[in-house]
């Protein structure tokens, strides 16, 4: 038997009796769009039947609100046997000892078929915490006819994809062609968390960053490296030239305002459905030898104070079974986790057309954002930055300023050394 229970308040006040399942497994998900709900449901139930003695009591949990009431929770010493994190923010959950290591309640081969994108958002310090269903794909969607009218190359996938010099060439050509205005969609409606997973990956590419790795935890000489400040005062000049749509409304490219967009998975259907065979998926543009796109989404983690951890184990590892990643993948459009869904999947297959997602995750042109308990304060210190510079705002000055910021907060935290 399945139990919703749509308020974390709610949580444990409906009881599964006694005499329909010996052990309950507590989970704990994100309300996300309802054929997710849907989707998940459906396989706890089946899930649930196929394991007779084991039943599922499902929370599901307002995405807006999500990580502050876990956090609460966590606090209490209230979390469930299985939850969802947003893969970013699976750092601070580790550290603080919320979370136990997947390791040795999962086999190897489970591994070795997901994403190492997945892998790699799943790992702290060397362990392994997190695993999801799907991961997110991030590129440039663009409209084929407006490119070929003013000549622009059109790159064969991720080891091919535009230089920044060359697309800031295409952006002029385009504006050109249009009177001057704008061309460009980056999603400027989108909420905080965007800029930091859309924009940081320039930086990346570029060899610089937002911050260091595990072994030099610190945003100085990394977010405000010259390297980045070339990078987004390139990006501040396409704003200072008019070509950047506000995109208020957030159809600039669906009505055919603007020729190119940096987006998501998610934007797929309703491109598709303004665009026809128009429409086309670019990977977004290199600031340096190699690029480097977004990754991360939702992923389960098991808590280190699950009363059943084992039976939780064997629910997360039913969830991962190819069938289940390609019905979760149909029902929210992200690219499905394992190798084995992805070769199976009509989307990102070898022959889909979203396939320059998966490639991109499965071939090493993405990179995590920064994997470290400071990553609420890292992302808002960026997304500020971001915008400030949209405005006008000195580059470099607004950079250190932003370094600055998340030094102080990872120094007073003392680096974050092991519990």
């Amino acid at each position: 038997m399945l139990i919703l229970v749509l308020v974390l308040a709610l949580a444990g006040c409906v009881p599964i009796p006694e005499d329909e399942a010996t052990e309950v497994i507590t989970v704990w998900a994100h309300a996300g769009r309802e054929s997710e709900r849907r989707t998940l449901e459906a396989q706890v139930r089946a899930f649930e039947k196929a394991n007779p003695g084991l039943a599922v009591d499902v929370t599901f949990i307002p995405e807006g609100s999500y990580n502050g009431q876990v956090q609460a929770a966590a606090l209490a010493g209230r979390l469930p046997d299985l939850l969802e994190l947003d893969g970013p923010y699976l750092a601070a959950y580790a550290w603080r000892g919320w979370l136990a290591p997947l390791d040795e309640h999962l086999p190897d081969t489970l591994k070795d078929d997901l994403l190492p994108s997945l892998l790699e958002q799943g790992q702290w310090r060397g362990q392994w915490y997190g695993m999801g269903m799907f991961d997110s794909g991030l590129g440039l969607w663009a409209d084929r006819h407006a490119l070929k009218a003013v000549e622009a190359r059109i790159p064969d996938g991720p080891a091919d994809a535009w230089t920044l010099e060359e697309l800031q060439e295409i952006l002029a050509r385009l504006a050109s062609s249009s009177s001057g205005g704008p061309v460009l969609d980056l999603k400027l409606n989108y909420g905080t968390e965007w800029f930091t997973y859309a924009f940081s990956p320039l930086l990346q590419s570029a060899g610089a960053g937002v911050m260091g790795e595990d072994d030099e935890p610190q945003a100085r000489s990394h977010l405000d490296a010259p390297a980045s400040v070339q990078v987004l005062e390139t990006v501040q000049g396409w704003f200072q030239a008019g070509w950047v749509d506000p995109n208020l409304d957030d159809a600039a490219f669906t009505s055919g305002r603007v020729p190119l967009a940096w987006g998501g998975h998610w934007n797929a259907p309703a491109y598709r459905d303004a665009l026809g065979e128009d429409l086309i998926l670019l990977p977004l543009p290199r600031a340096g030898d190699r690029l480097v796109s977004g990754q991360g989404s939702w992923q389960w983690a098991l808590s280190s104070r699950a009363r059943h951890p084992e039976q939780a184990a064997k629910l997360l590892a039913f969830l991962l079974e190819t069938e289940q990643v390609l019905k979760m993948s149909r029902a929210n459009g992200a690219v499905p986790a394992t190798l084995t869904a992805i070769a199976a999947s009509e989307d990102y297959g070898p022959e889909g057309a979203l396939r320059l997602f998966a490639e991109q995750l499965r071939d090493g042109y993405t990179r995590p954002r920064p994997r470290t308990p400071a990553y609420p304060v890292v992302t808002d210190a960026f997304a500020r930055a971001f915008r400030d510079i949209r405005h006008g705002a000195p580059v470099a000055d607004t950079l250190e300023a932003a370094a600055r910021r998340i030094d102080r907060e990872v120094e007073a935290n003392h680096g974050y050394p092991a519990n």
